[in-house]
């Protein structure tokens, strides 16, 4: 990988002539940043695409090939690109359906749109790889279809697929009203009975650790079951009976589901699993009353998920705040509270209310300047970076607080300049604080200058645009990659250095 290349060829900055010249010395990894410019042109993206040739599937993707520009036969996955985002010609899906590449024919099972008769060929390949990927993305038709094939994992597939019939996808869950599946892919493989060595040896082995067959293709259908669960297309009274069922993966499945009878929920919240309880606990789902039971659960982890339900009552929000590690972020309690309920939780004699209501970026400027004016570190913290706040207010709050606030202060969109380079030469420095210094936009040269003596902010310097040219010039040779591909990415590298950076055509 050529770092400088790679910069260059994310910098907005460089011009058409150069980017030409970038597109004809560039290694795959440089074309694909060519590949994400926003100002490639339609004939610079042929020639990228004709001078690396694994440039075309991007390129395809990102909507700069068009079907004219690709041959099926010399740029086969380019025009798999093409199909998948429903541009490519109807003839390509023909003779791709019979490419010998089982990888290729998989990717074509996956596209939307294909020609009937494409269908049809994928429905009875040869390879049950293609055939399970068809059943994955089809239509309901053929998804009702191939629910009564004989292989076991294209019917798991069938149950994965929202499109598939739900009267389908209870005879899938429960086993009744379909015949039996005749193979899996353990039995396809292996002397029945057959149970696979989780610590398996052989290099050329692709079972999952676990998987048997006794003939019933039981961990195939286990699968099949989880996928059904799991598929919100599934009715409501096929899946009710798996709460209490001995899987626990099964169980696990069902504690997502929004259409659940409260029962169930109850049973699910009192499972031995805590994983289980935890996703019941952060279910919209679940009534006030389960909420209530789950804020007591002896598990922290459920505590946790519970305060990032969003129909938590605020004072069930508030005593989990004050016993459990919530981290800074908005939950979606707080952020759907209404003017009253932030005015209550302002005035909250809990900090951990407060601060949670500190992590809204949208208060009204007399309770965000509350905050900001908190005794207690945590809030202020919180509310640090919170938009609006006068520069006197965040020098007052590192005043009060020092290295517990500095790098939230530093995060502040209006944080001016002069307060930035006063925050990179504080004693002792505060590491984090460099990288949000780094890479703010009000950032100077000479607090970007100082930015450069910590490692991890380096590279976030050398990529910002107030940079001093020649010290951008002068990173160009640095020892860390990272800060190399900065450099050259930088809008303000002289043009004439990006010239010279790259060979004359």
């Amino acid at each position: 990988m050529h770092h400088v290349l790679c910069g260059l060829a994310d910098n907005a900055a460089v011009p058409p002539e150069l980017v030409d010249r970038l597109i004809a010395v560039a290694d795959e990894d440089t074309a694909a940043n060519l590949a994400r410019r926003a100002d490639l042109s339609h004939a610079q993206a042929v020639a990228l695409a004709a001078h690396v040739e694994e440039s075309a599937v991007q390129l395809a993707y990102e909507g700069r090939l068009t079907s004219a520009d690709v041959d099926p036969v010399e740029q086969p996955d380019a025009a798999l690109a093409l199909l998948d985002e429903r541009v490519g010609s109807p003839e390509w899906a023909r003779l791709l359906a019979a490419d010998p590449s089982v990888e290729r024919r998989e990717k074509l099972a996956a596209c939307h749109g294909l020609p009937s008769d494409v269908v049809e060929t994928l429905a009875a390949d040869l390879d049950v790889r293609v055939v399970a990927e068809l059943a994955l993305w089809t239509t309901s038709e053929w998804a009702a279809k191939l629910a009564r094939h004989p292989h076991a994992e294209v019917r798991r597939a069938v149950a994965a697929n929202e499109a598939t019939p739900p009267a389908v996808l209870a005879m899938l869950i429960t086993g009744y009203g379909l015949p039996p599946a005749q193979r899996c892919l353990v039995c396809d493989r292996e002397q029945k009975p057959f149970v696979h060595d989780p610590h398996c040896p052989r290099l050329d082995c692709d079972l999952m650790p676990g998987a048997s067959c006794d003939g019933s293709h039981e961990s195939t259908l286990h699968d099949m079951q989880q996928a059904a669960l799991r598929n919100p297309a599934t009715p409501t009274e096929a899946v009710v009976g798996f709460a209490d069922h001995p899987s626990l993966l099964l169980r696990w499945a069902l504690a997502a589901r929004t259409d659940l009878p409260s029962q169930v929920y109850g049973r699910l919240a009192a499972d031995p699993t805590p994983g289980v309880r935890a996703d019941v606990a952060e279910n919209p789902a679940i009534d006030d009353a389960l909420i209530r039971v789950s804020a007591g659960d002896r598990d922290p982890e459920v505590r946790r998920r519970l305060a990032h339900n969003p129909h938590v009552p605020l004072d069930v929000l508030t005593d989990l705040a004050g016993t459990t590690k919530i981290g800074a972020t908005l939950l979606p309690r707080i952020a759907a509270a209404s003017p009253a309920e932030v005015e209550e939780l302002a005035r909250s004699p809990h900090p951990a209310a407060r601060m949670l209501l500190a992590q809204r970026r949208d208060l009204p400027p007399e309770i965000r300047d509350a905050l900001a004016a908190d005794p207690d570190a945590k809030v202020v913290k919180s509310i640090a970076s919170h938009p609006g706040l006068s520069e006197a207010r965040l020098r007052a709050m590192v005043d009060r607080h020092g290295v517990r606030v500095v790098a939230k202060v530093a995060a502040n969109p209006d944080a001016t300049p002069a307060m930035l380079e006063d925050l990179t030469r504080r004693e002792p420095p505060v590491q984090k604080a460099f990288r949000e210094v780094a890479r703010h936009p009000n950032a100077t040269g000479s607090a970007l200058h100082n930015c450069l003596a910590d490692k991890q902010a380096r590279p976030l310097a050398a990529g910002h645009p107030a940079l001093p040219p020649h010290v951008i010039a002068e990173l160009l040779t640095d020892t860390d990659w990272q800060v190399v591909e900065a450099a050259a990415a930088n809008p303000s590298l002289p043009r004439a250095v990006m010239s010279g950076l790259l060979p004359q055509l």
